[in-house]
């Protein structure tokens, strides 16, 4: 099988300039704009954020991202770096709530040898991951199977960071908030 039907996806493919409603670098620009649900921002602090990815390997891949543009990981500041952690952590617990995978894989491609497609802008993805979830489509058949659509983890995912101590939410629409001290 070298098709699968995800009639969501329509829309972000067809579209005719990939970018035109972006000015920037989308991980800048993303955030500013006044609609986390549509552009799937789920949870935010001061200096990081939570985006779901528009091509997930899994149903909740995240990615935690600094808002400040910065490529280099040495160039954080200390309350970046921390800052950045903190929503990591708190993105696995809003993971596991909403969504119960078994495990994750967890990492960041830094420098433009590593394969990511935005790599001036640092961001770590974090992929829940189920027991047996890779079978013979990706291995043999080339093909990934996404089992849900992203608004619907969105909605799942948006409860979990609801559920987490110190969650701040607004409404469904809109990024759950974190301070940390």
């Amino acid at each position: 099988m070298d098709q699968i039907f995800a009639p969501w996806r329509i829309e972000w493919i067809e579209r005719e300039d990939k970018n035109a409603s972006l000015d920037g670098c989308p991980f800048c620009v993303l955030p500013e704009a006044d609609d986390d649900r549509s552009n799937l921002i789920v949870a935010e602090s001061e200096s990081t954020f939570v985006i779901l990815n528009n091509y997930p390997y899994n149903p909740g891949h995240a990615m935690v991202i600094p808002r400040r543009h910065v490529g280099r990981y040495e160039d954080l500041t200390e309350a970046e770096l921390v800052d950045h952690a903190r929503l990591k952590q708190v993105t696995i617990r809003a993971l596991k709530s909403g969504l119960g995978p078994d495990g994750f894989n967890t990492g960041m491609n830094l420098g433009d040898g590593a394969g990511g497609s935005i790599g001036d802008h640092i961001h770590t993805h974090i992929v829940p991951r189920w027991r047996g979830d890779t079978n013979f489509m990706p291995v043999i058949g080339e093909t990934n199977v996404i089992v849900e659509a992203v608004t619907e983890t969105y909605d799942r995912l948006h409860e979990g960071f609801a559920d987490q101590p110190g969650a701040t939410v607004v409404d469904a629409e809109t990024a759950v908030q974190f301070a940390f001290e």
